[in-house]
């Protein structure tokens, strides 16, 4: 069980902390929620403790790893049909891994230079944005500016 002022990250939303638990009573029985805050898009966003382990609830990395999960994100066979790829790009954001995330948005971000994104796939490659620089906003205490830049020098050098 996290405690308050843990740092956690949430797929499909990105790191924060855990500002508050909570006690709630639905239909008669009492539940715990943590109350997790996170930086980027300034969330507020209620997790059931119960089901946080289902939802591959996880402790954030450290600066260094997240920095070489970026680094290691490798271009991939993406299918030529949009829907594939954009289910394909889904399911590794929802499995709450930073290394498919940074995949993810590694592969739109070529994409984009190569042909450019729809307006879906451009949604989702800045959702990805925002999980990977949460992260990296928590885990070397760092504004978004400089974990912009981060991701800039990384993904530049590709």
């Amino acid at each position: 069980m996290h405690q308050k002022g843990d740092r956690i990250v949430y797929p499909l939303y990105g790191a924060g902390v855990i500002e508050d638990v909570e006690i709630k009573e639905i239909e008669g029985e009492a539940q715990t929620y943590y109350v997790l805050n996170i930086p980027v898009g300034n969330l507020k966003i209620m997790i059931s403790a119960a089901k946080a382990e289902a939802q591959k609830v996880r402790p954030i990395h450290s600066g260094d790893e997240i920095k070489a999960m970026l680094a290691q994100a490798a271009e991939i066979a993406m299918p030529d049909n949009w829907n594939q790829r954009y289910k394909e790009n889904m399911e590794r954001i929802k499995s709450g891994e930073l290394s498919q995330v940074a995949v993810v948005f590694y592969n739109l971000l070529l994409r984009e230079r190569e042909r450019g994104l729809s307006t879906a796939e451009k949604k989702m490659m800045t959702t990805a944005k925002q999980i990977i620089l949460s992260e990296l906003i928590l885990a070397l205490d760092i504004e978004k500016e400089d974990a912009d830049e981060i991701m800039e020098n990384i993904f530049n050098a590709f």
